[in-house]
């Protein structure tokens, strides 16, 4: 718990960036005036103007005292650009793709991009608060539903449903550039076992029986309008979501009880209008709410998009990562609100920031050794349990021996064994999304002499809500 006598508003950035420190620190905010809880400051001294390492190798200059903890106007400022990829909104440079390259994010040009280092920054700010409290009454959120400490989320993007054999055959001169011929030989003979018959569905549902096994029911994001010559040679929309095929992978994702999201084509990006065509054409094809989506190839430019998609109704995107490095672009391992940095205010949305994807290291980087890929996403897993965060992983599942990947389907099931083995709460990016949002919107209302808490939640959730002391023990659960 934290309180925070501001003698003035911050200006709309800072307050940003301080709201978004105690929300992944787990600190509820205290509305009663006269708790003697610790007090936030911000320090009008500033630290000069110090790059990102010199923050972090710093502890964030953040300032303890006897019940209070300052952090400097300029830290404040120095997270916001991380956290909002502002250098990103500058950058004129594009990719082949129309897309805003990774070098120009400035975690990559410090080789910090592996690191939720503003994350990680809100775990040195919970302890230093803890560590000021004294005798002070201290009361946490607890970082996620059931007692766990930290949370995965398994998601999919259907790219291809037919004319899998011409993937088939990109995909053969790709590892033949390679000089892979081993992985030639069995792509070969797969996808000679697989003529006549379906091996995107057969892959999909091996997915879905995968992960029942282990208990996840993940996320998938469909490509949701009508395809042409050109659509399909630039690698964009490649099927007819009304297809035979695509409306028999529907049926077994809505039996399985996932979650299906909008995969947004290359042209949204430019006409943002287009988003509410592909949504509600998804939704009559599923017949439910579809309010999570994700830009095909990552393809967005900053501010329009995320515009485009609130205007359109969408809950939450889970666009922002690298499409050719695997990492943190903004910093955080969390679902975070989508901050403009054009119009300097909020979009009405929540950003659930993703950190792995699997063709990432075969495509852009050669290593098609699907045991690499997993020991890549591991360790990002581990980064992020260490910061009691959110693993969000895009696992493709056209990767199937007979479109080029011997190798990826059993790597795929090694990685749910893991992960799931470290005790992650697991749920569909709607449902970590949505109870976030409602963890956010924690409030202490009064804090009586004998230490009793009165805290509500104005904001509705999906999982129970609960405060802990900094040991981890429930105190008390918190209601709407």
């Amino acid at each position: 718990m934290i309180r925070l006598p501001l003698s003035e508003p911050l200006p709309g950035l800072e307050r940003y960036a301080l709201d978004l420190l105690l929300d992944l620190a787990r600190v509820p905010l205290v509305d009663d005036p006269s708790a003697d809880v610790v007090r936030l400051l911000v320090a009008e001294r500033d630290a000069g103007d110090p790059d990102l390492k010199t923050c972090i190798a710093r502890d964030w200059y953040w300032e303890r005292g006897d019940g209070s903890v300052a952090i400097p106007r300029t830290v404040l400022r120095r997270i916001a650009d991380v956290a909002t990829g502002a250098a990103e909104y500058r950058a004129t440079a594009r990719d082949r793709y129309d897309r805003v390259p990774s070098g120009a994010n400035v975690l990559v040009q410090g080789g910090l991009e592996t690191d939720p280092v503003v994350s990680r920054a809100a775990v040195r700010l919970r302890a230093a608060i803890i560590a000021s409290a004294g005798r002070r009454p201290v009361a946490l959120a607890a970082p996620w539903p059931g007692g766990k400490r930290w949370a995965a989320a398994f998601t999919h993007d259907l790219d291809i449903v037919a004319y899998w054999p011409l993937f088939t055959l990109l995909r053969l001169a790709e590892l033949s550039r390679k000089g892979e011929l081993g992985r030639v030989a069995r792509t070969m003979l797969a996808a000679l076992s697989a003529a006549g018959r379906d091996p995107v569905g057969q892959a999909v549902r091996r997915v879905l029986d995968d992960e029942r096994a282990h208990g996840v029911v993940s996320t998938w994001f469909v490509l949701c309008g009508t395809p042409t010559l050109t659509t399909m040679r630039a690698g964009d929309l490649t099927y007819s979501p009304e297809g035979a095929a695509a409306k028999r992978i529907l049926r077994e994702l809505l039996e399985h009880d996932c979650e299906i999201g909008l995969h947004g084509s290359f042209a949204t990006a430019d006409r943002p209008e287009l988003f509410a065509q592909q949504r509600s054409r998804l939704e009559r094809l599923i017949g439910r709410s579809v309010l999570g989506v994700r830009q095909h190839f990552l393809r967005m430019h900053p501010g329009k998009t995320h515009r485009g998609m609130a205007a359109a109704g969408f809950r939450y995107d889970t666009t922002t990562g690298f499409p050719d490095r695997n990492g943190f672009r903004l910093g955080i391992a969390d679902v975070i609100p989508v901050w403009d940095a054009v119009t300097e205010r909020p979009v009405g949305m929540d950003e659930a920031l993703f950190c792995w994807m699997d063709r990432t290291l075969s495509k852009y980087t050669g290593i098609e050794d699907p045991a690499a890929w997993v020991a890549e996403a591991e360790a990002l897993a581990q980064a992020c349990r260490q910061v009691e965060g959110l693993w969000v992983g895009v696992w493709h599942p056209n990767l199937t021996p007979a479109l080029g990947f011997p190798g990826a389907p059993a790597a795929f099931r090694t990685l749910l064994a893991r992960l799931v083995a470290e005790e992650p709460f697991l749920g569909t990016l709607r449902s970590i999304v949505e109870w976030r949002a409602a963890r956010r919107s924690i409030r202490v209302r009064h804090l009586a002499p004998d230490g009793r808490i009165d805290a509500d939640a104005s904001v509705p959730a999906p999982q129970p809500l609960s405060l802990e002391d900094p040991a981890g023990r429930v105190l008390l659960a918190v209601t709407r």
